[in-house]
């Protein structure tokens, strides 16, 4: 067997894991959309720490629910993220890259499944990996566009395994079912 599987009937199931990552990709690219152009100039900080609580405070609720979620989940270092109209975005491009790769993995999940195998999963983080680790320790420093490409990459397969799971799932509420029905 190959790990994948032919395209399939439609399972609604598989719709959750689409509809949260499309969603909050949305949000991405909503937020500083939502903002006065170019109110949103440096977000850098930390990771674990809520460090533009100034910044936030002035923004609309939507606008503040997704930047302090980046501001807590995220360096949001302005040198490596990108802009929209004129704002840093809430993540950095890598995150930006995860969160879009999810999305378009979790879609695709809806048209074909991919058994998940350990060499499908070493294939989509190791770039991630190798990038992020590289610049880490000093031997290079990463660019936005290979940031967001290791990212998509990553968040693909992991759209894909989220697809996989919930399409487990369904499969093994329906035969449940199933056998309940034969029972009763």
């Amino acid at each position: 067997m190959t790990g994948w599987l032919p395209p399939r009937k439609f399972h609604p199931l598989v719709l959750v894991p689409v509809i949260i990552t499309l969603a909050w990709s949305l949000c991405m690219v909503t937020a500083p959309i939502s903002l006065p152009a170019g109110s949103v100039k440096d977000l850098s900080g930390s990771v674990g720490i809520v460090d533009n609580a100034n910044q936030t405070a002035k923004m609309s609720l939507f606008a503040r629910w997704v930047y302090q979620s980046g501001d807590v989940n995220c360096h949001q270092r302005a040198s490596r993220s990108y802009f929209i109209n004129g704002n840093e975005m809430p993540y950095c491009a890598r995150d930006i890259g995860i969160f879009f790769g999810m999305a378009a993995g979790a879609i695709f999940s809806l048209f074909f499944i991919v058994e998940l195998k350990l060499r499908y999963i070493i294939a989509g983080l190791v770039p991630i990996g190798i990038d992020g680790g590289m610049q880490l320790m000093g031997f290079w420093e990463s660019t936005n566009p290979v940031r967001l490409a290791t990212g998509g990459l990553a968040g693909f397969v992991t759209g894909i395994a989220l697809g996989y799971i919930f399409f487990v799932l369904e499969s093994a509420l329906r035969d449940r079912r199933r056998a309940k029905a034969r029972t009763d």
